[in-house]
């Protein structure tokens, strides 16, 4: 099997995403945890490789993603896509820039697009402004967040003030013409010393143009909806059910661990612990003593019914406590130790035989696998867009890796449908 394209993402549940759209267009896809040794074989037609490099320090985010560049190009993949959020979650500084920066200086490109864009879930771009659900970026809860606050919707500004080059604009009216208009436009921006071109989007017929508009590009960059995009122009829509199969959920015994604090991420832990049994962790406990704490949520799990709704295990909480939180207890200290309680919490869920995990949240995903000792999975059906069920290549394990603001306000209870 030959590889077609090769993804960089730079969070767990980002890459999860990107991947279970790869999958329903018919392209059977693996996604590996961290840039994997060199002796690893991978069968697929798409490779996804996790990392967690959206708020590191710039240098070491640009050393893995070069890293993984250079595994992907081992397997004489064609074409690259670098995914990060749908809301563009960056910094003056980075990480998105000097990243895309690095990879076009690697691969000896000048020019490529930037297109943070996923309709289905409510992001759109119109002249070069990003929205969430109608709202303009700076305006949705996106402002506030902890690592990334978001206080500009314009993505020629964001790009220009952490990257080398000059950001243009294809607007909307451009993608209504077609692939031909738009690869037109591309390239007269490109002519124009312009380095880096945000594409408009504001619906699935506007990713089909651009997903055939970049076909000739050997490095890409956005969210899962251009990736959407340019899946559709390779698709074999009766290969999907095919391509999901070796990642369709198995198991019986389910557990809810959130760790994400997004808007959705609290309705929908509001939403499912009016059902189910619930608790939750508390950070001045895990900062006392992580393992401790993991061990006695370990056995309030053990301790609830086997037969009724999954317990969930949550730190979600709203912006006003989340504030509170960080400044009594410092907010990378207080997150770091609720992230070991959980990967803790997991590695003993595991032992009692518990075989599905529902998490919510970035961090917490990609410290639930690495606690779980999981470094591939095979993406299976999507359980909301974006969301799908994954099986570890290794283990017999399935999960279902939400990131915060994706699914709807049931989405917990959806994962526990045993169709998948």
């Amino acid at each position: 099997m030959t590889m077609r394209l090769g993804v960089i993402a730079d969070d767990f549940t980002g890459a999860t995403d990107i991947a279970g759209f790869l999958v329903a267009n018919g392209l059977r896809t693996v996604q590996l945890n961290d840039v994997p040794a060199a002796d690893l074989q991978v069968e697929a037609d798409a490779v996804v490789i996790s990392l967690k490099t959206r708020s590191c320090p710039v240098a070491e985010a640009v050393a893995q993603s070069l890293d993984a560049l250079r595994w992907l190009q081992a397997r004489d993949c064609p074409q690259f896509f670098f995914k990060y959020c749908s809301t563009f979650d960056s910094t003056p500084r980075g990480n998105i820039g000097p990243v895309t920066d690095a990879l076009l200086d690697a691969l000896g490109e000048d020019f490529t697009v930037i297109c943070p864009v996923l309709p289905v879930n409510g992001r759109t771009i119109y002249h070069g402004y990003l929205f969430v659900n109608g709202i303009p970026l700076a305006e949705s809860g996106m402002r506030h967040h902890p690592v990334t606050p978001m206080t500009d919707s314009n993505l020629m500004r964001l790009m220009d003030a952490q990257a080398r080059g000059r950001t243009g604009n294809v607007p909307h009216t451009v993608l209504d013409q077609g692939p031909g208009a738009t690869r037109a436009a591309l390239e007269t921006l490109r002519r124009d010393g312009f380095r880096y071109a945000v594409l408009d989007a504001l619906n699935d017929a506007h990713l089909v143009v651009m997903g055939e508009a970049v076909a000739g590009m050997r490095l890409v960059t956005g969210g899962s909806g251009l990736a959407d995009g340019m899946a559709r122009a390779w698709s074999d829509t009766g290969a999907a059910a095919t391509a999901a199969e070796a990642g369709r959920p198995r198991g019986a015994r389910a557990i809810v661990l959130s760790g994400s604090c997004s808007q959705m991420t609290n309705a929908q832990v509001a939403a499912y612990r009016d059902a189910a049994p619930a608790v939750f962790v508390e950070a001045e406990r895990a900062l006392a003593d992580a393992e401790g704490y993991a061990a006695e949520l370990a056995d309030w799990v053990l301790a609830q019914a086997p037969d009724g709704p999954a317990p969930l295990v949550y730190a979600t909480v709203g912006p006003e406590q989340l504030r509170e939180i960080q400044q009594r207890l410092g907010g990378e200290a207080a997150s770091a130790a609720v992230e070991r309680v959980f990967g803790g919490l997991a590695r003993r869920l595991e032992a009692a035989g518990f075989d599905r995990f529902i998490v919510a949240g970035g961090e917490t995903s990609g410290t639930v696998t690495q606690s779980l000792g999981i470094r591939g999975f095979h993406i299976g059906p999507q359980i909301a867009p974006g969301v799908p069920w994954v099986r570890a290549v290794e283990k017999p394990l399935s999960l279902a890796l939400k990131s915060g603001n994706f699914g709807q306000e049931r989405f917990f209870f959806d994962a526990q449908n045993p169709a998948g």
